[in-house]
This record gives C-alpha cells, structure tokens and sequence, in this order.
C-alpha cells in the first residue's frame, strides 16, 4: 500500500515568508482534508504533493522515495490528479477523455483494450455520465465536466487521490454522491487528499484535517482533534457556531 510522506517540507509561495515546516505522513485508507482560506496555500500544497510545484525547501516522498528522484509515468501510475480547474487541451467525448485515465499504463503508441474500455464505461457508469459517453466534453456544463475529470481519475485506479476543490460546480446530490466516492476510495485503500472550502463537507468526510494559515502556519492531526471552533475561527477570521446533525459536527457563520 503507498504511504505519501512530507519531511520538512515548505511550499513555495511568492512573497510569503517561510512557514511551519511539514512533516506528515498520509495513509492508506485515510481521507485528509486542507482547509484554510484564501491564498493560504492549499493548492499550491496538494500540486506540491504531486510533484508538479517545487518546493521552497524539503521532500516529499511515496513509500520512501523521493517524488523527484521518481519517473513522472511511474509517480502517475500511483497518483490521480482532480484538478479545480481545467482547459480542454483537444477536441474528445466524454469516454475519451475518461480513457486518459489508463494512459499512464499503456507503452508509447499502444491503444487501449477491451479491459481499459470497461474501466472507463464502469467509471462512467459511477459519475451518472454514460448517456453523455459521446458528447464532446466542450458542450458540458460545469458541474457535468467536473463528474469528467472524477471519472478519469476513477479509470486511473490510483493509489493516491489528490482533489482540488472536487464538489466544485456540483448541485448537493452530486456534492453527496462525490463525497461518498472519495470515501469508497478510501475504504478500499486509497489515500485521499482534498482541498476544501466547505468546512462541513471536510468534518463529515475527512478524517485527518491539515489547516493552512495565511502566514504559512499550520496545523494537522485527527479531525476530532482539529475541529474546535477557536481554532477554526482563527483559520478563517469568523466567528462560528457549532451544531450537531446525525453524529457529525456542523459549523455555521455567528453574526455578532
């Protein structure tokens, strides 16, 4: 099972001071989640993660090697990227673009087979996209290409999920219904990583938390442990009130 593992790991923000020092290590089966508020730094960490930013300073590492010492097709057969957002690079269908997914397995000019096919179409079938399997991915509404985007990562089969923002452009059922995707992913093994500005989205998901402060502070741990509204409001420079609703904390703006 692939563990992704920060040592003293600073990200590299332009303008901004070094901060905490990062040294976690993320498990299989876990769901973390980043929160903090804007320009924080929470993308910039997960892409970090990914090895597609540089950092100021220190490594990140899957199961003990360094990311950079680690052949890009080798880092993309254990990580799945959700971005928050996304150009199409080329004309392609839905299913097509679902089947990128399996690239990262395939030898240069070999094309996808019956098992890469099947993938994809299950992928498909998930994300509630198989009636749209032949529309051109540029005709798709927001919230229908970020479905997309999470049924490439689905056909990918990673190891590691690393989601920026992945409810984005959803209504509250495909909110749901992602949200419990990511959660399978982790039961099966899965390390899931997510950027997330709804914070009760993070409570009722995640169960790892890693808080992001504007100076590049931060803090991580448990999410029983990190979900104290002090500390929140802190994050967040608003005050909160804090309820219970089936067993799992919710968080709401305090107008005072």
């Amino acid at each position: 099972m692939t563990v992704l593992e920060t040592r003293e790991l600073i990200i590299d923000i332009p303008e901004r001071a070094d901060g905490r020092p990062l040294s976690f290590r993320m498990e299989p089966g876990q769901t973390w989640g980043i929160l903090g508020p804007n320009g924080a730094g929470k993308s910039t960490l997960l892409h970090t993660l990914g090895g597609l930013n540089q950092p100021r300073s220190g490594e990140v590492h899957i199961d003990g090697t360094s990311i950079q010492k680690l052949r890009r097709s080798t880092i993309a057969q254990q990580l799945g990227y959700v971005f928050q957002e996304r150009q199409d690079g080329f004309p392609a269908t839905v299913l097509e673009t679902a089947l990128i997914g399996r690239h990262p397995f395939l030898s240069p000019w070999q094309l996808e087979g019956g098992d890469d096919l099947a993938m994809a179409e299950k992928a498909l079938d998930r994300l509630e996209l198989r009636a749209l399997e032949n529309r051109p991915v540029s005709t798709l509404s927001g919230g229908e290409r970020q479905r997309v985007a999470l049924a490439t990562a689905l056909t990918q089969n990673p190891n590691i999920w690393l989601a920026d923002e992945p409810t984005n452009h959803l209504d509250l059922r495909h909110q749901v219904a992602v949200m419990e995707l990511l959660s399978e992913q982790a039961k099966a093994g899965s390390t899931v990583v997510m950027c997330l500005h709804d914070l009760n989205l993070a409570a009722r998901w995640c169960d790892h938390l890693l808080l992001l402060y504007p100076n590049g502070e931060a803090c991580w741990g448990e999410s029983e442990s990190m979900l104290q509204p002090g500390a929140l409001e802190n994050l967040y420079g608003q005050p909160l009130a804090k309820a219970e609703v089936d067993g799992a904390p919710v968080f709401v703006p305090s107008y005072k």
